[in-house]
């Protein structure tokens, strides 16, 4: 056991969290600076994670082919830049957005009709629920059976990943309008399609976006799973399970920080487009979305 970097690693730790605390309780007078201490604190607090989990890995001497450190896995980083990205084309640029789009696009079409038929709305939604409660392990063998082993199979299992977490919410938002602003909208002789787009969407916006929000890591994970039961020799699931293995753990663990960082992305980009297209509503107004 090397103690001088598990204690370097623990001091790191209690300073970095001294420095958060000082920057979560300071009060800065300029907008600007509040919004940099507001990032700061989860960066501070992310390099934090992996200063402990250097130091934990190096300081009790763990082997890599159990945990190997950050530096490892930023090497294997550096050095695999081709592959890796020829991965994230495969399952993210070509199975997660293709996927994503047609998923939650047509989730919200048939919400529409939905919305239009009591007889969809009995029949279609509990279907739907039940579809949206079978595991992706059992889904993505059945999708490669039918579309084949390449991109495409794994579109039709992030299809289903994110169609009924879309058609659910998007329901429910059509529905939360109040049978007052609905009659006050029939005083004014609106039709339902001006109904629909100038209430009852602006006021579905909300749950809308929050299906997106959930269905931008649905898809990576469906994408990703789907790769594990048959795929061309490219693509984040099937170099996961390939290089497990191999006993090429840090590779492994390349792949995911690529996944978490594209995922985690992507999420951010949907949460900028809510707050610009939800801008009146009162968790954005406040701040708090």
């Amino acid at each position: 056991m090397n103690l001088s970097i598990l204690i370097s690693a623990i001091v790191f730790w209690l300073a970095a969290w001294a420095f958060n605390e000082w920057l979560v309780r300071r009060k800065f007078a300029s907008p600007a600076m509040d919004r940099a201490a507001r990032l700061a604190v989860p960066l501070v607090f992310g390099v934090t994670i992996l200063v402990i989990w250097e130091g934990i890995v190096r300081g009790f001497s763990i082997p890599s082919v159990l945990l190997p450190p950050p530096s490892t896995i930023w090497a294997r980083l550096i050095s695999s830049v081709p592959t890796l990205w020829a991965d994230f084309r495969q399952t993210f640029l070509k199975s997660v957005l293709v996927g994503y789009a047609l998923g939650c696009g047509l989730g919200f079409l048939v919400a529409i009709l939905i919305d239009r038929s009591p007889f969809l709305q009995k029949g279609l939604l509990p279907l739907g629920n039940f579809v949206s409660a079978l595991p992706v392990i059992g889904v993505a063998p059945i999708m490669v059976m039918w579309f084949g082993f390449d991109w495409q199979s794994k579109v039709a299992v992030v299809v289903i990943m994110t169609f009924f977490p879309m058609l659910v919410n998007t329901v429910s938002g059509l529905a939360a309008t109040s049978h007052m602003e609905r009659d006050l909208m029939r005083t004014y002789a609106a039709d339902w399609f001006q109904t629909l787009v100038k209430l009852r969407l602006p006021a579905a916006w909300p749950f809308i976006f929050n299906a997106l929000k959930i269905n931008s890591t649905l898809a990576l994970i469906g994408a990703i799973v789907a790769e594990f039961f048959g795929t061309p020799i490219v693509g984040m699931g099937f170099r996961i399970s390939t290089e497990v293995g191999r006993m090429n753990v840090d590779m492994v663990w390349a792949e995911i920080a690529v996944a978490a960082v594209a995922g985690s992305a992507f999420y951010g980009i949907v949460a900028l487009v809510e707050r610009a297209v939800t801008f009146w509503h009162p968790s954005v107004r406040g701040g708090q979305a």
